[in-house]
């Protein structure tokens, strides 16, 4: 590489999270798309006309499409609306530890009906809301 492409691609990857605890994770694309893709074969385990699964499927199916499409971090972090990319692994990392849980539990079993979020919708909905007039500076 180059020592103009070496100093450009230094540039753009971030230092830190911001977040204590939270390292930068360099290849943050890569990882999420492996952990995602996992999440879709694990949670086939779940009955597939559970409500978890359902719900696991989409978001999981978005946030995939999203971070294969999108080589832009920033972006990616954009569209997904759920924090930096290292967040979002740290959210599939926890999905991946409830599935066994879920599992365990089965609480499709017990017939309890709760009502469902669906966070790909509730994203779309928001982006279709006109964005908010600025508030007008006091005299």
């Amino acid at each position: 590489m180059s020592g103009v492409i070496k100093e450009a691609v230094a540039r753009s990857v971030k230092k830190s999270t911001g977040i204590v605890g939270l390292p930068v994770v360099p290849n943050a694309r890569d990882v999420l798309i492996n952990m995602y893709t996992h999440t879709l074969e694990v949670v086939k385990a779940v009955p597939a006309q559970a409500d978890y699964r359902k719900a696991v499927e989409e978001f999981t199916t978005f946030r995939l499409d999203v971070v294969k499409n999108t080589e832009d971090i920033k972006e990616i972090e954009t569209k997904i609306k759920c924090g930096q990319v290292e967040e979002l692994i740290e959210q599939a990392k926890d999905e991946l530890e409830l599935i066994p849980v879920m599992l365990k539990w089965k609480p499709w079993e017990k017939n309890i009906k709760l009502p469902i979020f669906h966070p790909v919708k509730a994203l779309q909905e928001a982006q279709q809301e006109q964005p908010a007039q600025p508030a007008q500076a006091a005299p």
